[in-house]
């Protein structure tokens, strides 16, 4: 389970390679406002309880995992809606509001992969549910946000094997939210074309 990778990781890569690797490659962490928040959250949603109402069981707190794409992680909660078939429907829950980018949905994704897998069912949707704005956001879970999802699990798995940690990005607005940047130092690494020239010195 040592190559297995923490489905909550494939957030950090999707928004930031660079921060995946700092955090989940060079074990580099710091707390600001967001992930604060983030961590209020799930302490209570997390509790670990399930109930039943009309038809419907709430499981929180559900471990998952998935031997075919190597990952791991804990659901904040799965609603299974008793019928022929029984349906599953997973929620995550964030900290913030909805995005254009998939960085939230490759998550809830990675968990419908891992749930298909243990209970062989086909999820076609779930939820995120986001306390900023204390609304859901309902999530289809079709092939073009699986190939996004499979293919940063794969590119996730890379930087692991690796051990490289990538350039920053080049959006600099995602770098003004991010919790790492002063352990990161996007603006020197942009400004350092040392790697460029010593590429070009021994190709030569």
């Amino acid at each position: 389970m040592d190559n297995y990778l923490a489905i909550s990781a494939l957030q950090h890569y999707a928004f930031c390679p660079r921060q995946f690797a700092l955090i989940h490659v060079e074990q580099a962490w710091a707390e600001n406002r967001f992930t604060a928040e983030g961590k209020v959250l799930h302490e209570r949603v997390d509790s670990g309880f399930a109930e039943q109402r009309r038809g419907t069981r709430y499981e929180r707190g559900v471990m998952i995992e998935s031997e075919h794409y190597r990952i791991k992680g804990k659901m904040d909660l799965l609603e299974v809606i008793a019928g022929d078939p029984v349906l599953y429907f997973p929620v995550e829950y964030k900290r913030g509001k909805s995005k254009l980018e998939d960085w939230d949905r490759i998550q809830l994704c990675a968990q419908a992969l891992c749930l298909e897998e243990m209970r062989n069912c086909k999820i076609s949707e779930g939820a995120l549910w986001y306390w900023e704005v204390r609304r859901r956001e309902q999530v289809d879970i079709d092939e073009a946000l699986r190939r996004a999802t499979i293919a940063a699990i794969e590119h996730a798995h890379h930087i692991l094997a690796s051990g490289i940690t990538p350039e920053p990005t080049a959006n600099t607005r995602r770098c003004r939210a991010c919790s790492l940047m002063d352990i990161c130092e996007p603006e020197t690494f942009r400004k350092d074309h040392s790697a460029g020239y010593i590429k070009e010195l021994f190709g030569e």
